[in-house]
């Protein structure tokens, strides 16, 4: 482009010079006007129609380019939502987990609190410190034991929860 724009400025330059060097016409000797003309006009032509196509090939290739652009784009974002659909499948499949898990610990937590309230209760019969029956005592207990143990692990997950999205927990 900048060898055409340089060629335009040549041949202005030509014809400003030619026109004022005010030529006057001898019998039998072509004008250099005209010789320059027949030589110089025809190159110039040829520049300006390279120039055009030149500058027609260079918005095809842009339009390509911005075509290339647009379906890189499409595609990284179709990789991208792929991702954070893969991503919320296995969060949700964590919370499940999680979730399972709680209820085991609820569980196992309970087995073993009722564990020892039974072994406290037989000892506190084979003392004579208490008169019901073992298996009584653990069986009054038994949903006591299980709700609040099932509703301290909801609270403990609530303050978990809390402290990580940047709140401070309440107090215990």
């Amino acid at each position: 482009a900048y060898r055409f724009a340089a060629a335009r400025a040549y041949h202005e330059l030509i014809k400003r010079r030619m026109a004022s060097m005010r030529e006057e016409r001898m019998e039998g000797v072509p004008p250099a006007m005209d010789f320059l003309d027949r030589r110089f006009a025809p190159a110039m032509e040829s520049c300006e129609n390279l120039a055009t196509r030149v500058e027609s090939l260079s918005g095809r290739i842009s339009r390509a380019t911005s075509l290339l652009r647009t379906r890189v784009d499409v595609a990284l974002e179709a990789q991208n939502r792929d991702l954070l659909e893969s991503m919320n499948r296995r969060a949700r499949l964590q919370l499940r987990l999680q979730e399972t898990v709680e209820g085991l610990s609820v569980v196992a937590i309970s087995y073993y609190l009722l564990s020892l309230i039974s072994y406290l209760a037989k000892g506190a019969k084979t003392a004579g410190l208490s008169h019901f029956d073992p298996y009584v005592v653990v069986l009054v207990a038994f949903v006591p034991v299980v709700v609040g143990i099932g509703f301290g692990v909801r609270r403990m997950r609530r303050v978990i929860e809390k402290s990580t999205d940047g709140k401070t927990p309440p107090d215990p």
